[in-house]
């Protein structure tokens, strides 16, 4: 069992066989298989990450040179 940290989250994953050698993606995909908890985990996640983007305010464009004085004082930087 090997626990994979990614940008998507962490997943578990089985190893079924391991490879003597460095092949193509189709071939690596039969030597493991995702733990049934972590798939639905990896789904859950990426539906709430998705849920919440259309709650995120962006700014119209560049900030100006008041807002950037603002962002650096905000994160202690200055």
């Amino acid at each position: 069992m090997l626990q994979v940290t990614s940008d998507g989250g962490e997943s578990q994953v089985e190893v079924l066989l391991p490879s003597e050698v460095r092949g193509p993606a189709s071939v690596a995909q039969t030597l493991y298989r995702e733990t049934e908890a972590s798939r639905e985990l990896r789904v859950k996640v990426a539906a709430e990450h998705r849920a919440m983007k259309q709650f995120e305010q962006l700014p119209e464009g560049r900030p100006s040179k008041r807002d950037r004085r603002e962002i650096i004082r905000f994160r202690g930087r200055g």
